[in-house]
């Protein structure tokens, strides 16, 4: 009951905050400006799942409370240090879902996030058949288009002297054979 009065809430604040928000002034001496407008069903009618498309005001609403949600990211990790993403999440890439359910908390609110919230889309509803509390889907291209910020994770840097795998795997046999 209560996750139903704070979705209720969260939709109906989203929906005022919208509503609310006079049109930003066109500049006179520059074209419009080129931001999309928010991912909706009208302007992407390939989104076809049950799982709620979160614009970038749901999620920051959502994250303002962190205690009650868990983020979930379905990319992989390359996808994950060339686009970024959020701060924390629980990563599990969208083929391993199914096998690692129970490493997934029942007791929060679970935003899945992909690129463009497709494949989010598609693992929320997967999520929702076993009884998770998926609160909806959200793309980090768009929270990005819609001007919200991504944190850049970048791989570390390997030092000449740490042994590629490689180098180890091929190391083994000859010091066997000693």
């Amino acid at each position: 009951m209560k996750t139903l009065l704070f979705l209720a809430s969260l939709l109906a604040a989203t929906t005022a905050l919208a509503a609310d928000t006079p049109p930003a002034p066109a500049a006179a001496s520059q074209p419009a400006a080129a931001s999309p407008a928010p991912v909706t069903p009208a302007n992407d009618p390939a989104y076809t799942y049950k799982t709620l498309r979160l614009n970038r005001a749901a999620f920051d609403s959502l994250a303002s409370r962190p205690e009650q949600f868990l983020v979930l990211d379905v990319r992989r990790p390359d996808e994950l240090t060339k686009v970024g993403g959020f701060p924390v999440y629980l990563s599990i890439q969208t083929k391993e879902v199914q096998n690692s359910l129970a490493y997934i908390p029942r007791d929060r609110l679970i935003v899945v996030v992909s690129n463009r919230a497709h494949r989010a889309g598609a693992v929320g509803d997967l999520l929702s058949s076993y009884g998770f509390h998926v609160v909806g889907a959200i793309g980090v291209r768009d929270y990005e288009d819609e001007g919200g910020s991504l944190l850049k994770i970048a791989p570390p840097a390997q030092s000449a002297a740490a042994p590629s795998a490689t180098q180890t795997a091929t190391a083994a046999p000859a010091q066997q054979a000693k």
